[in-house]
């Protein structure tokens, strides 16, 4: 398991559920010259199920975004545990 890591105020930084089983938490990555956020595009997960933010072992929530059904259910966001990026799907 992967616990956020924070900042010298104790801010933590982002993290999602892994695409493997939908619960461990993984530090989502971001290119630091560029900073700009590394993704898998086109790369999907398969919905582990859940009602609730898994959170680390520090009570760091996972990040969360709303369904693009109905725009009000949240829903876990998935990442690669290999390398931190996010899952998208440009197409």
């Amino acid at each position: 398991m992967a616990n956020a890591k924070h900042d010298e105020n104790y801010v933590a930084v982002m993290i999602a559920a892994s695409k493997s089983d939908g619960s461990t938490p993984v530090m989502v990555t971001i290119e630091p010259v560029g900073h700009v956020l590394l993704v898998d595009d086109g790369e999907t997960g398969e919905d582990k199920g859940g009602t609730f933010a898994k959170r680390d072992a520090n009570n760091v929530p996972i990040l969360l975004a709303v369904s693009s059904e109905d725009g009000e259910t949240p829903v876990e966001v998935y990442a690669d545990p290999e390398n931190g990026k996010l899952l998208i799907q440009t197409t």
